[in-house]
């Protein structure tokens, strides 16, 4: 029986779900009596989007947003995963992070929450450039957070868990393309929401 974008979906976000409650598992206070240093760095950062709700909102809203709605849905989607691992070297060599960091990845979820609910198409390099351009600034944050011992492992786990975010939100944009036009304002309206939540006590600090 041929797979429906629906069941393929579903069957790549459950499974994305399932690798992060593994690693998180993993991750535990015996994993290190098991596993040598950098294969316990690989698993936080392969566990640390599922940590953090502005990162996994991002790489979700970007891949849904590319399957729902490119040519070339694959361009903006490796774009951001790139440029994310970009941003977190910089600031793993640099010892420093961007300016506006924090800002930057609230007005990230607000406009690609933005993209995802009006069903917005843009040429591929333009999606591409606005999937990298906000994902320096997750990864600057990423940076920041896996530095010390094993960081670079931690940032191959990262990369990992990025473009696995990726598969799934395509897999969902997939599935709102062929039959459920519906789900793509509901999604990009919550990603929006939390990015606008984010910003706010930021514009009035």
């Amino acid at each position: 029986m041929k797979p429906t974008p629906r069941l393929t979906a579903c069957l790549a976000a459950t499974g994305f779900g399932l690798l992060c409650s593994a690693a998180l598992a993993h991750g535990g206070a015996d994993a290190g009596l098991h596993h040598r240093m950098a294969a316990d760095a690989f698993v936080a950062g392969l566990t640390h989007p599922c940590t953090g709700g502005d990162h996994l909102a991002a790489m979700l809203a970007v891949g849904f947003w590319s399957a729902d709605r490119m040519r070339r849905p694959w361009l903006a989607p490796l774009a951001f995963a790139a440029l994310l691992l970009a941003g977190a070297a910089y600031t793993l060599l640099q010892a420093r992070t961007m300016p506006a960091v924090e800002p930057m990845i609230a007005a990230s979820l607000l406009v690609l929450g933005l993209l995802v609910a009006t069903r917005a198409a843009l040429p591929g390099a333009a999606a591409a450039a606005v999937a990298g351009g906000f994902a320096l600034f997750h990864g600057a944050a990423h940076g920041t957070e896996l530095a010390g011992p094993g960081a670079w492992s931690a940032l191959g786990g990262m990369l990992l868990a990025t473009l696995l975010l990726h598969l799934a939100g395509m897999a969902l944009g997939r599935w709102a393309r062929h039959g459920a036009a519906w789900a793509a304002p509901l999604a990009g309206a919550a990603v929006a929401a939390f990015g606008t939540a984010l910003l706010l006590p930021m514009a009035l600090s």
